[in-house]
């Protein structure tokens, strides 16, 4: 740990490292597995509707709405998300099929910190190559637009939710009691992050677990992407 010339400890200096100019670019993003397109209403509502209808309402549990009743409800949600101001909302698509969608959200630029939300998978895009493979994209779509930081915070109850954050590299930092609320309850939320200097440690076992040799005829993985 390096002092200052009063003997007091500092952290490190910011090197090369200028704020991005704003949000990661809203762009189409293909991966190996899925592709994550920007989130469209007109488009995506109605068969992301249909994809969650299909899945058991105990993927609602720990978001802030839903189930919804019909597409028209869920798209005044995905409507509300372009008009969230440091969000920017992505369809994921396997097959062209809309199957979940997520966002970048809270986006600081000037101090270079961002969060990935709204996780909503159908279940049959969770625990899948395309399931982890959305979440890597999105984490390297901020790191590369100049981003220092991504967060991940969730219910601290959320079991799953924590697993995949661990799984994915985040570090936990604590939990903040009574953060907020929702559907009538208190929530606690674990707090999680993740810092530019860690990825390219990560980086390269997300694309090695993600290599199509890393799947057999079953799409059963040979090697577990490990933390």
């Amino acid at each position: 740990m390096r002092e200052n010339e009063f003997g007091q400890p500092i952290d490190d200096d910011l090197g090369l490292w200028e704020p991005p100019d704003a949000a990661p670019e809203h762009k189409t993003i293909h991966g190996r597995h899925m592709t994550l397109e920007p989130m469209q209403r007109t488009q995506h509502a109605i068969p992301l509707f249909h994809a969650f209808k299909r899945s058991e309402n105990s993927m609602w549990t720990y978001l802030p709405l839903g189930p919804f009743i019909d597409a028209a409800e869920l798209g005044q949600l995905l409507d509300s998300f372009a008009k969230l101001r440091g969000m920017n909302a992505w369809t994921v698509k396997v097959d062209d099929v809309p199957v979940g969608f997520l966002t970048q959200m809270r986006a600081r630029p000037d101090e270079g910190v961002i969060e990935i939300g709204w996780v909503t998978f159908s279940e049959e895009l969770q625990r899948t190559p395309a399931s982890t493979e959305a979440l890597f994209m999105l984490i390297d779509h901020a790191f590369a637009s100049g981003y220092r930081r991504v967060e991940w915070k969730c219910d601290a109850l959320n079991a799953k939710s924590r697993r995949a954050a661990e799984r994915l590299g985040f570090l936990h930092e604590g939990i903040l009691a009574k953060l907020t609320h929702y559907k009538g309850r208190n929530r606690d939320t674990a707090w999680y992050g993740l810092t530019n200097d860690m990825w390219p440690d990560l980086e390269p076992d997300f694309q090695r677990w993600l290599d199509p040799s890393n799947f057999d005829e079953n799409g059963e993985q040979k090697t577990a992407l490990g933390r």
